[in-house]
């Protein structure tokens, strides 16, 4: 059950395409005004001229968050231009699929500094006003990467991992002080992710889930009494990798073999499977 609060202050990361830019509009259509933070001023602008027909008072900030330190001296300067943050979507995250025997140490270091230490930082520097204010809510995106480890994305999901034993730890530490965290953990989303440069073609080709449909279900988890969101809801799959670690494995290791049956990866991916449909997949694939 959620009840959505409107009239917001919302910083969203990684905001000039995809999942960022979709959530920043449904946020900006809801009454929120919204400052917007990517690399790309041009694509921003795009998404900034849409939010400004309904929230007229949204901004951008073209900024790469690669760097912890600077990304949160930015999320302070901006705070304090707009009065203070009710919500923190830490959105921008980089794909990074490549075979553990061909990647490098900085290759994994700019995983985790994006996709880790910046949401981290961000956090960290505008936890003290928003404790003193006595509210504000945290989103972190991390990913079904976060959850179960994928092959070919082993610093991709060593990232995305981190984030989610942050996001617990914190929203623990937080109780009771007014300040939520939420931990949302997309499937497959139809954003630029798939194809980008110097990645590896991922394993899973089959059908993806509109970035809008996500983006309403990120909106939605900003006002949940919930933790943790599965969009589209995967939740089973981890809890039959909790519940038979072994089988799960083998079923990973079939599929990265392309010994599955892709018509069940898809009805999986697509949370259309439960707890017991996953496991009979699993067990088809590792026999």
């Amino acid at each position: 059950m959620t009840t959505r609060t409107t009239g917001r202050v919302v910083l969203v990361t990684g905001a000039s395409s995809g999942i960022g830019a979709a959530t920043a509009r449904l946020l900006a259509a809801g009454g929120d005004t919204v400052a917007l933070v990517a690399r790309r001023a041009d694509r921003l602008d795009q998404v900034l001229a849409d939010c400004r027909d309904r929230s007229p008072d949204s901004r951008r900030y073209v900024a790469d968050l690669s760097e912890p330190d600077a990304a949160a001296a930015l999320a302070l300067e901006i705070d304090e231009e707009l009065g203070g943050f009710d919500v923190v979507v830490n959105n921008a995250g980089i794909p990074m699929r490549r075979a553990a025997q061909r990647l490098t140490l900085a290759e994994v270091e700019r995983a985790m500094r994006v996709n880790y230490l910046s949401p981290v930082a961000i956090t960290l520097a505008l936890l003290p006003g928003m404790l003193e204010r006595g509210s504000g809510t945290v989103v972190n995106v991390s990913s079904m990467g976060g959850r179960v480890g994928v092959a070919t994305e082993a610093a991709y999901s060593a990232s995305k991992f981190a984030l989610a034993g942050w996001s617990e730890a914190l929203a623990v530490e937080l109780a009771g002080t007014g300040v939520r965290v939420r931990l949302v953990l997309p499937g497959a989303i139809d954003t630029e992710i798939w194809d980008q440069p110097d990645n590896d073609p991922p394993l899973y080709d089959g059908p993806l889930t509109p970035v809008e449909e996500m983006a309403a279900g990120l909106v939605a988890a900003i006002d949940s009494d919930s933790f943790e969101h599965y969009v589209p809801d995967m939740k089973a799959v981890v809890e039959m990798k909790t519940s038979d670690i072994d089988g799960f494995m083998a079923a990973m290791v079939a599929m990265t073999e392309h010994q599955v049956d892709q018509a069940g990866v898809a009805e999986v991916v697509a949370g259309g499977a439960d707890r017991d449909r996953v496991a009979d997949l699993a067990e088809e694939a590792g026999r």
